[in-house]
């Protein structure tokens, strides 16, 4: 009741719209490392300091994680193609404002709608791909998304460390806005609309919450290795209090801004954090590398930056290799053995650090870095295959969040341990101790990783079945309902059943309680009863003009409660699957209002198809668990 099918699409045309967000995706991350190299003679330019300038970078990624909620709302709310153009062309504005800015505080504004553009163009370029991907391909394009997501940030130092050596900083803004018109272009050519559009309303306090919770912490995380260690645990403080405050407002609030459900599917939760585990080691190794290879090395930047490219490179390589594996055989495997050559082959590198061979560095390095192609797209693949269709939005929202979290994390971790520990010296040996430092952060972070994807694995086999635990009525109900009110007349009920698709809604008092149900076949009976040269709104449609304008005008003074079934057959949320089954059969009805406690509000829908997908797949599991044993 709450999706619109998704209109069926050519190959080609989904060929193009995937390529289309994959490119979207590599896009918003190359611009949160782009920057970076031209600290030096940004600094000079505006004359401020590295303390200052940083807020390029943090700043950035700041926004844009608090922006990344607000995407699943607009995702819904308007059309697929206008919205990508348009949060593409803030990012060209952005990029235009940032090359021809007067002072630092012009560019940073600048970079800051820029941040706004990248916080919604990669949750929506994600959950495109969701929407047109074959189930059976959808490893394989979420890999593509994974590898253009990791390249970008990574790329981004290759290239504008060369392009550097040949032009002012400003043509990096001048390059960036030159790719971004390309993107544009390409999302007016190829996009068609896949969402399943609503009227979500945005929620201004939970939006305050949140970006107060998130820039609290992650502020926090950034202050700690900057001698600030009071405002940062003040500030940590503040933002965890915030995101309780939200998390409890999402549940109490009628139309939230993070729908939390995915949250209860331990399964997704495990895939969030083993993404964001790999995220953390790229962005971590991004900055710390090239500084380590300059600092102690006396490397020029393009030479730092180039050391990275051959393992970058393979890795776009075999981001779509290991989303095929994960297709064929799952990331049982794959995923932990991912972490364990990142951690083998980490730890080689900081070994290779204290020896003058660059070439040994960045050879050891190529495992490493491709190791992620295991980890990163399969852990998203993995996460949100956890989840249904209704919910995978939300999910795509808190994957995107989860990515911003792990990039300022990451950057701020470990450039913060690298200073920390080397001091600020320029002596050789205390750099290669800051630069060990990050690396065995990393190494502890995948050891982690290796745990999480057993601990995930595991969860998705001792799913408790029907038969061990009762599943309740709100195990499958659909929330996001869509509903009227006591004002609306049946012509507004007949167009909101036209624009979402569905045959029939709640009417709900402005406490959210129930007054009545209307469906089509109200409207029709009606219809039939008062035109009865008529039997069905298919008459209208074969030349009876005249009865159609006549009848829609009836429509447009009728109340909905006129007509409306009132004494409506409701179920408790806590209900088991059974009593939804009896009251789904004994009223030979295709769905019931879903109430929170007697006369209380309705917090859902649920239908004949969610019993039906409900029986089929615990059928289809059990089969599978019996072929599994028949072969063991």
């Amino acid at each position: 009741m709450t999706h619109t099918p998704t209109p069926a699409f050519s190959k080609t045309r989904i060929a193009w719209m995937i390529a289309v967000a994959a490119a979207a995706a590599f896009l918003a991350t190359f611009n949160e490392t782009f920057l970076n190299v031209a600290f030096t003679p940004i600094m000079q330019d505006f004359n401020v300091d590295v303390n200052t300038v940083q807020w390029l970078t943090t700043g950035y990624l700041l926004v844009a994680a608090v922006f990344v909620p607000v995407s699943n709302i607009l995702y819904h709310r308007f059309p697929t193609k206008p919205l990508f153009v348009s949060v593409v062309a803030l990012m060209l504005v952005g990029s235009i404002v940032g090359a021809l800015a007067p002072s630092f505080e012009v560019l940073l504004i600048a970079r800051l709608l820029q941040a706004i553009g990248t916080g919604l163009l990669t949750p929506i370029g994600m959950n495109i791909t969701l929407a047109v991907s074959p189930r059976e391909k959808l490893g394989l394009n979420m890999g593509i998304m994974a590898a253009m997501t990791t390249l970008g940030p990574s790329l981004a130092i290759v290239l504008s460390g060369a392009l550097l050596t040949v032009a002012p900083w400003t043509t990096l803004l001048w390059v960036f806005g030159g790719l971004t018109l390309v993107v544009l272009l390409a999302g007016g050519f190829a996009l068609q609309n896949v969402a399943a559009l609503r009227r979500p309303v945005l929620d201004t306090i939970s939006f305050l919450l949140v970006a107060i919770g998130l820039v609290g912490i992650l502020y926090g995380v950034s202050a700690a290795f900057g001698g600030a260690a009071l405002y940062a645990a003040i500030s940590a403080v503040i933002g965890v209090v915030a995101l309780w405050i939200f998390v409890i407002r999402q549940q109490r609030i009628e139309h939230p801004l993070l729908n939390l459900r995915p949250f209860a599917n331990i399964s997704f939760v495990l895939g969030v954090l083993m993404t964001m585990l790999g995220l953390l080691f790229v962005f971590a190794m991004n900055v710390v590398i090239p500084l380590f290879l300059q600092s102690g090395h006396q490397m020029e930047p393009l030479g730092a930056s180039l050391t990275l490219a051959p393992g970058i490179l393979l890795t776009v390589v075999m981001g779509p290799i290991a989303g095929k594996l994960f297709d064929r055989h799952g990331g049982r495997w794959s995923i932990p053995l991912g972490f364990l050559i990142m951690a083998v082959f980490v730890t080689l590198v900081g070994v290779a650090a204290g020896h003058s061979s660059i070439w040994l560095f960045g050879t050891l390095y190529i495992p490493a870095v491709l190791a992620t192609a295991l980890v990163i797209g399969p852990s998203q693949t993995f996460a949100l295959s956890q989840l249904d269709r209704e919910t995978s939005p939300h999910g795509v929202t808190i994957v995107s969040t989860g990515f911003q979290i792990a990039g300022c994390v990451g950057t701020s971790l470990g450039a913060g341990i690298y200073g920390a520990i080397s001091g600020g010296s320029g002596e050789f040996d205390s750099l290669l101790g800051g630069f060990r430092g990050a690396v065995g952060l990393v190494v502890v972070t995948s050891i982690i990783g290796i745990v999480l994807a057993f601990l995930a694995y595991r969860s998705t086999t001792k799913t408790p079945a029907a038969s061990d635990q009762e599943l309740t009525v709100q195990s499958i109900m659909k929330t996001d309902v869509y509903t009227l009110s006591l004002d609306d007349s049946v012509l507004d009920a007949l167009k909101t059943f036209t624009d979402r698709g569905i045959s029939g809604a709640p009417i709900l008092h402005k406490d959210g309680t129930l007054a009545g149900f209307l469906s089509d076949g109200d409207v029709m009976r009606y219809l039939s009863a008062t035109h009865p040269s008529s039997t069905s709104i298919y008459s209208y449609a074969i030349g009876g003009d005249d009865d159609l304008a006549q009848a829609m005008s009836e429509l447009a003074e009728l109340n909905v409660m006129r007509i409306a079934t009132r004494n409506v057959l409701t179920i408790d949320a806590a209900s088991s699957i059974v009593d939804a089954v009896t009251a789904l059969s004994d009223a030979h009805i295709k769905k019931v209002p879903v109430v929170r406690g007697e006369n209380g509000p309705v917090v859902g829908i649920v239908n004949r198809s969610a019993v039906n997908r409900l029986a089929i797949g615990s059928y289809l599991q059990g089969a599978l668990v019996g072929g599994v044993e028949k072969h063991l």
